[in-house]
């Protein structure tokens, strides 16, 4: 049995995700007009926008899993919850990177973290084993 630590610990990790990815979305009308207005090539901006709404769906994307995992514990193993963390930790790293201190980069660490300690407290996998039968 898995205790509610990590259950809430995703759950809050999905809430912040869906959040960020909406905001992120309904930012796209703004983003897409900055892009037009810019004197990229249209290959660029083009891409600008595919990387934006693509951002917008990984976070959507992440956010219900972490839901689903919270809901089903037995949805996924300690590996792969923790594999899972990397994306929004990355994404983090990315925007300090590229963008500095932004508040977005804060959201997705937390997030990132939250879903790591979650997964550092699941039970390992459990190993089956079958009887051979006797002969």
């Amino acid at each position: 049995m898995i205790s509610r630590a990590p259950s809430f610990l995703l759950a809050v990790s999905a809430a912040l995700q869906m959040v960020g990815a909406f905001v992120h979305a309904g930012a796209f009308k703004h983003a897409s007009a900055a892009f037009a207005e810019s004197n990229l090539r249209a290959f660029f901006g083009n891409s600008s926008k595919a990387l934006w709404l693509g951002d917008s769906t990984t976070l959507f994307i992440t956010a219900l899993l972490c839901g689903l995992v919270a809901l089903r514990p037995s949805a996924a193993t300690k590996p792969v919850v923790m594999l899972l963390a990397f994306i929004p930790a990355a994404t983090a790293i990315l925007i300090y990177v590229f963008l500095g201190s932004f508040f977005a980069g804060h959201l997705l660490l937390v997030s990132g973290a939250a879903i790591f300690f979650a997964g550092l407290q699941f039970p390992g996998a459990k190993v089956q084993t079958t009887r051979r039968a006797q002969v």
